[in-house]
């Protein structure tokens, strides 16, 4: 089997396992080459120069040799200062990470989603409300990078309320229907200006659904 020789790939650590004695199996997000799998070899040794550079939620530069399924790290840089996620919004780093790891397969690229997942890391660094207003944008996109985009650009009325499902879209509901959501919730999801707690709320509710 043909093996690459892949260099500095800029890279998102989304998982960390212990693999063997001494080694650890990594999942990361990377630009070109999407989620891959990769072993760093004698990582959990007493003198790996890695293990004070790989680390979550902060860039990285990587290099490996890919031979199936897995490849083997090389070489690693950090590729900019560690983004910092204290309390509450730790667990959203967490579930953003466990997100792309049940989303997407193995070498399939995505470019745009791993800009995006940048992007959301650092909006989970401000107010609570920008915070989870960060989470459901990077859902909204992450659906529609993988070719599952909600109808968001289908004529919606403000002052309307709309129920959804996936096999027929946004329909009209009476204000407090079951499921119901504001017509400005759906705006402002589309538009990404997610501020209050009413739109935040909807937009949750309709991200769970289409996610599930």
């Amino acid at each position: 089997m043909s093996r690459d020789r892949i260099e500095l790939q800029p890279a998102w650590l989304l998982s960390q396992k212990p693999y063997r004695e001494t080694s650890e199996l990594l999942e990361v997000l990377t630009p070109a080459h999407g989620r891959v799998g990769l072993v760093a070899r004698g990582m959990r040794g007493a003198k790996a120069k890695q293990r004070g550079v790989i680390a979550m939620f902060r860039p990285l530069l990587l290099s490996w040799l890919e031979k199936g399924d897995l490849g083997t790290v090389t070489a690693v840089e950090a590729g900019g200062p560690e983004i910092v996620l204290g309390g509450e919004r730790l667990f959203y780093g967490w579930y953003l990470n466990e997100l792309l790891l049940k989303l997407l397969g193995r070498h399939d690229p995505h470019p745009s989603l791993h800009v995006d997942y940048g992007h959301a890391l650092h909006g989970l660094t401000r107010s609570a409300p920008a915070a989870e207003a960060a989470l459901r944008i990077f859902e909204k996109r992450a659906l529609e990078q993988l070719g599952y985009g909600l109808p968001l650009d289908e004529p919606l009325d403000a002052d309307a309320h709309y129920c959804y499902t996936p096999e027929r879209g946004f329909e009209l509901r009476a204000q407090g229907a079951r499921g119901a959501m504001a017509g400005r919730s759906l705006i402002a999801l589309r538009d990404e200006t997610l501020a209050d707690r009413a739109t935040l709320d909807d937009a949750r509710r309709l991200l769970r659904t289409a996610l599930e």
